[in-house]
C-alpha cells in the first residue's frame, strides 16, 4: 500500500475521531486495515523509483497511519527493521502485493482523497 493511501486515511480518521489518543490509536489500526487489501507491489529493483515519491509525499504531510511502514525504510536504509521481527512477520502476512494492482491504488487513494475533502467543507 502506498504510504499516500496510509496518509490520506489517517488525516480521514483524525478528522472523524473525538481526540487525539484516539485519532493515533485508529489512525494505527488503520494502517493494517489498508495492508489487508490486496495492494501495489514492486520487486525491489523497482521500489525506489515508486518509493521516494511516494515516501517524501507523505512524509510532508506525516500522520499515524503510516508508522508501521517504517520498517521498509529501516531496511533499505540502516539494514534492520526498528520493530521486533514477530510485529515485522505479522505485518507482511497481511499483504497481498503485485505490480499489476497500481489502479486499485490509484482508486484507494482517489476514494480517500474525496472522503478527506468532503469532510474538510463539512461544517464544524
Amino acid at each position: 500500500m502506498l504510504i499516500t493511501n496510509h496518509v490520506l486515511s489517517g488525516a480521514v480518521v483524525g478528522l472523524t475521531s473525538p481526540d487525539a489518543v484516539s485519532a493515533f490509536r485508529r489512525g494505527f489500526v488503520s494502517h493494517f486495515v489498508l495492508d489487508a487489501v490486496p495492494h501495489f507491489g514492486v520487486a525491489d529493483e523497482h521500489l525506489m523509483r515508486v518509493a521516494v515519491p511516494d515516501g517524501l509525499t507523505g512524509l510532508s504531510v506525516s500522520t499515524g497511519a503510516y508508522l508501521p511502514d517504517l520498517d521498509k525504510p529501516g531496511r533499505q536504509f540502516f539494514g534492520r527493521s526498528p520493530f521486533p521481527a514477530w510485529f515485522d512477520r505479522a505485518h507482511a502476512a497481511i499483504q497481498p502485493e503485485s505490480s499489476r494492482r497500481l489502479p486499485v491504488e490509484l482508486a484507494a487513494a482517489g476514494v480517500l482523497a474525496a472522503a478527506l475533502g468532503t469532510l474538510l467543507r463539512r461544517p464544524a
